[in-house]
Formats: structure tokens, C-alpha cells, sequence
């Protein structure tokens, strides 16, 4: 009971929603923060020939793991002293890891803020013992752990992107399935991609079932929330609906049945590629940052010579599986259930 009291004091606690939601999510942020606000910042310099936008972007993604560490140390409500440490310890994590940097940054950032919540204030040199601990452990993992944990999430990642290529019509269905699911329940969309590297068509598959969640919803809630849940589901975020789901997850089954047509679409007709940011194929329409990661694929693979142009046809289906689509589908899949009475006048209200 002593040591349960001390940890209760010190807030620290094994939470599946503080550690797998609250957690993650705040690692998307960081994320956001800083690897995918620098590739549209380097993007634009480089389209604009403005070289300054481009050492603004690159200084941004440079800070990635210290930004995700930071956003975790936040959402663990980590005191100033453990925070500020976690700076050095999201950097070594995200170096050592690799490709797979991200996930090694999730985990390792978690171990050594909990050890530096535990010390913290309880000597008269906190100054020097929360640092100390904080950088020590949370480095001496990295070393431990971080090559291994980032070399496991960048081999699932490469099992996933080789078995779309294999079969891009069955795993264009299950991605774009399952990772617009995901965006809608409480967890980070953006963080999984990210950690597992998902690029190229499955990313590309991961855009399709994202944006077939986020439009959807917003399209075929319209009658009930209007502009105001146009706007906050289709460029924010469909996990508004999350209440609404749990009440009738019958609502869930317009934008989930649009994706698994969505996402075929894009890896066997239009062959969607998500070249850009691996986060990127996590955030659907969310402030555009799907749209705009595959643009900066697309730029990636003309500066590399793999793509000759952008044209009207890659326009064309970024267009068709981004808005028109899901805002097509997703009402019309929905008809036959208004029609049954699975869903009702209100189910899809939101408290705006």
C-alpha cells in the first residue's frame, strides 16, 4: 500500500488510455510539430525557390524526436525538469532507432518519464538528480532498446508496403479499412503510420480509408450539424463521432463500407503512392496533410527522377479518393439504413 500511495502521489500509474491514447495522440502532435510541418515548409521553399523556407523546414524535422518526446512528457503531465530532459532522451531514441525512430521514441519516451516523475522533488539537488535520472535512463534504454524496437517497426512496416504491391486489391481493402477505423476511435492514426513507415501504396491505401471516415461522416451527418460539423469532421477530425458510435455503431457502417471501396481504388486503379512523410498517411483530409504529403511525394519522386510530371490523372485521383468519393458513397450506403431505421434522425449529432 506504501509503494501504491507513492506512486499515486507521483501520478504515475499504468493506464491502458493514459499510455495507449492520451500517449499516442500526443505523439502524433509532436510529429505534426515538427517532421510534417517542416516537409511542407521545405516543400513550399523549394516549389517558391525561396531558400530560406527550406533550412526553416529542415531545422523543424531535425527536432522531431525531442518534439514527440516533449508532447509524450506532456500528456504524462510530466513536471518542467522531467520534461526539458526529455528533450535529450526523445533525440538519442529517435537517432537510435532508425527508420523506426517514432515507436522507439513512444517507448522509450514513457520509461524515462515515469523514472523522472518518481525522483522528482524528493531531494534537495532536484536541479541535478531529475535530469540526471531522466537523460540516464531514458538514453540507457535507447541504447538498449531503440535499435531493436525501430528495426521491428520498420520490418512490419516493409511486410505491410511489400504484401500491397503483392496484392494491392485485398490490402487495399484491409488498410484503408482498418486505419480509417483507427483514426475515428481515440487513437492516433498519424502515430501508427509513422511508427511502422508506412509509405508508398499502403500509404496511399491508409489516405484512402482515412479520408473515407472524416469526409463520410461529415457528408452524411450534414442534415443534423450542418457547416459547422462539415467543417469540424472533414479538415478536423472524425473521432467527434466517437460518442455517437458507442450509442449506434450502426452510424459506423457508411464511411467503413466507403473505405473498403476507396481503398482498392487507390492502390489498384489510381495507384495512390504516399511518398511523403509516413505521418502524413495517417491524417486523411485533417488540415490537408494527407493531400499534402502525397503532393510532396510526388515532388520527392520528380527531384529523384522516378516521376516525370505530375498529371492530370495523378490529380484526378487524388481528387476522387480525397472528397468526391467518400462524399459520394458514404450518403448513399447510409440510404438504405436510414430506411431500415439502424439510423435514426439525431444519431449523428454533435455538440457543437
Amino acid at each position: 500500500m506504501r509503494v501504491k500511495g507513492f506512486f499515486d502521489r507521483k501520478d504515475v500509474r499504468l493506464s491502458a488510455r493514459r499510455y495507449g491514447i492520451d500517449a499516442l495522440g500526443a505523439m502524433a502532435q509532436g510529429l505534426f510539430a515538427s517532421l510534417l510541418i517542416g516537409t511542407i515548409i521545405s516543400t513550399a521553399g523549394e516549389q517558391l525557390g525561396i531558400d530560406i523556407l527550406v533550412t526553416v523546414g529542415n531545422f523543424a524535422k531535425s527536432a522531431t524526436g525531442a518534439s514527440m518526446a516533449v508532447a509524450i512528457g506532456c500528456a504524462l503531465k510530466c513536471p518542467f525538469l522531467v520534461l526539458f530532459s526529455l528533450i535529450a532522451v526523445g533525440q538519442a531514441a529517435n537517432s537510435l532507432g532508425g527508420a523506426g525512430g517514432p515507436l522507439a521514441v513512444y517507448f522509450v519516451a514513457i520509461i524515462a518519464a515515469e523514472f523522472g516523475k518518481l525522483v522528482s522533488k524528493e531531494t534537495k539537488i532536484d536541479i541535478i538528480v531529475t535530469p540526471l535520472v531522466t537523460i540516464v535512463v531514458g538514453v540507457f534504454v535507447s541504447l538498449l532498446c531503440a535499435p531493436a524496437i525501430g528495426a521491428g517497426a520498420s520490418y512490419t512496416g516493409r511486410v505491410i508496403m511489400w504484401a500491397t504491391e503483392l496484392q494491392p486489391f485485398l490490402m487495399g481493402v484491409v488498410i484503408s479499412v482498418v486505419t480509417g477505423m483507427i483514426l475515428t476511435l481515440p487513437i492516433s492514426s498519424a502515430a501508427i503510420c509513422a511508427a511502422l513507415g508506412l509509405t508508398g501504396l499502403a500509404g496511399g491505401a491508409a489516405v484512402a480509408g482515412c479520408c473515407a471516415q472524416m469526409v463520410g461522416f461529415a457528408v452524411m451527418s450534414f442534415r443534423e450539424n450542418r457547416f459547422g460539423g462539415l467543417f469540424a469532421q472533414g479538415i478536423g477530425t472524425s473521432m467527434l463521432q466517437m460518442g455517437n458510435i458507442v450509442r449506434n455503431p450502426r452510424i459506423w457502417i457508411p464511411p467503413t463500407a466507403a473505405a473498403a471501396v476507396t481503398g482498392p481504388l487507390a492502390t489498384c486503379f489510381f495507384v495512390l503512392r504516399m511518398d511523403g512523410p509516413a505521418v502524413a498517411s495517417g491524417m486523411g483530409t485533417c488540415g490537408l496533410v494527407g493531400q499534402i504529403g502525397v503532393y510532396a511525394g510526388w515532388m520527392n519522386g520528380i527531384a529523384d527522377g522516378a516521376k516525370t510530371a505530375i498529371t492530370a490523372f495523378d490529380w484526378a485521383g487524388l481528387l476522387l479518393i480525397s472528397f468526391v468519393l467518400p462524399a459520394v458513397l458514404t450518403p448513399l450506403i447510409a440510404l438504405p439504413l436510414r430506411k431500415m431505421n439502424w439510423i435514426r434522425e439525431g444519431d449523428l449529432k454533435l455538440d457543437l
